[in-house]
């Protein structure tokens, strides 16, 4: 998933939770400028301020890590 998304995704669990940006921003302490430009697509938001968001509408972040394959490493 890319950061584009990311944002569509969190746009629209907020607009089904019926929560405004101004109201994710004071849950999960991020701006609501910010906020806008995650949900755009043109955001660049850490890994800690981006988990903020998602727990804030209900979400859990999980990482994974792929292995290379254009060479036989594990």
């Amino acid at each position: 998933m890319n950061i584009r998304e990311i944002g569509l995704t969190i746009r629209k669990r907020r607009i089904l939770l019926k929560v405004s940006q101004k109201s994710l921003g004071e849950i999960s302490g991020i701006s609501v400028h910010a906020l806008s430009d995650i949900e755009s697509g043109k955001g660049n938001p850490t890994l800690k301020s981006l988990n903020r968001i998602l727990k804030a509408l209900g979400f859990e972040l999980r990482l994974g890590v792929v292995g290379d394959k254009r060479r036989n490493m594990p």
